[in-house]
């Protein structure tokens, strides 16, 4: 029985690949990885998986020899249970993917049917190393705005994107653009973000007018011929303090109130102004009043005054009458004589 292997090649950037005919694939550190075998259930008889010569997954035909990472190989602890291997179809996945997993991975594989056959696949990954990563993969916005998740990657021609929020589909993008749905157009995709997403073929997801309730973990996955890549992104949204109102009629009502106070202090001026202009009026009238005032006082002394001296005239005589004995109201008596 003959055996034939598949190579797995696995490239830190800026490594030259070894394998020049295979699939290439790119994938960013924290990526989820699938290495498809494209063969099902019924087809597979073994399928073993090596890592730099060691066994790291192996599938036979006694499920108790079933093995992935440490128990297929008690020194192995690389992957320290980041490995799975699918039992359908032999593929192996390799989660939150890193530097350290570069290398050369080799696939054995035998597939049974009538007659023994097998095929073979050579995966050339490279895996980038952005320092901004994070700053990619996880995105804090307010309410109200805007975000856009970018993958970083270009779709490929017969690639197939599907974004996902809490594992619903709302947006894919498929090989024929014809093809392609978002939100409420794609099967089983939550409605909440109805006439908010926009898309580029090339990948980005943008999501406008973002509510609270979008805060949470969306994952782009893409299928290519012989394997998978999941990216997933992490988006908060902050709630912002708002008065009910949109911003159009807040910044109305700012300009209503500056209007309303520049016209408040402008009357204030002309009312300042019209009362310095009615005090100037009336200072002139103060004074003739008071000059009024002062005259009727003077004629009020000088009558009395009057009064004063003819009472004083017709007290003289009187005293001279009253000294000389006599009185006006007297009756004159005749003298006589006796002789």
């Amino acid at each position: 029985m003959n055996y034939f292997w598949i190579a797995v090649i696995l490239l830190v950037t800026g490594a030259s690949a070894v394998q020049t005919d295979g699939v290439s694939v790119s994938v960013m550190e924290g990526d989820l990885v699938t290495l498809q075998t494209d063969v099902t259930k019924t087809q597979v008889n073994k399928v073993k998986w090596y890592y730099n010569g060691a066994r790291i997954a192996q599938i036979t035909g006694d499920p108790n020899k079933t093995c992935t990472d440490v128990q297929c190989n008690e020194g192995q602890w690389k992957f320290r249970g980041r490995l799975h291997l699918d039992h359908q179809t032999g593929s192996l996945t390799i989660s939150n993917i890193t530097n350290t997993d570069s290398g050369l991975y080799e696939l054995q594989i035998i597939i049974t049917s009538s007659s023994s056959s097998s095929s073979d696949k050579t995966f050339n990954v490279t895996i980038h190393d952005f320092d901004k990563r994070d700053e990619m993969k996880r995105k804090s916005v307010n309410e109200g705005e805007s975000v856009t998740l970018d993958p970083g990657v270009r779709k490929n021609t017969n690639d197939l994107m599907t974004w996902h929020f809490n594992d619903i589909p709302i947006n894919e993008i498929p090989g024929y653009p014809s093809r392609s749905c978002a939100d409420v157009q794609c099967e089983d995709a939550d409605k909440r973000f109805r006439d908010r997403l926009e898309v580029n073929q090339t990948g980005p997801l943008t999501i406008t007018n973002i509510k609270i309730t979008d805060t949470g973990l969306y994952k782009l996955q893409i299928n290519s011929s012989g394997f998978s890549i999941m990216r997933t992104f992490s988006v908060n949204v902050t709630a912002v303090p708002d008065s009910g109102l949109s911003t159009a009629v807040v910044a109305g009502i700012c300009a209503g109130v500056g209007v309303l106070l520049v016209s408040a202090a402008a009357a204030g001026v002309i009312y300042y102004c019209c009362r310095r202009k009615d005090g100037n009026r009336k200072q002139p009238g103060d004074q003739k009043d008071t000059t009024n005032v002062t005259s009727h006082n003077e004629k009020e002394s000088l009558l009395m005054e009057t009064i004063n001296g003819t009472s004083s005239n017709h007290d003289d005589p009187q005293s001279k009458d009253t000294t000389n004995g006599t009185s006006n109201n007297q009756t004159d008596i005749p003298y006589i004589d006796d002789d």
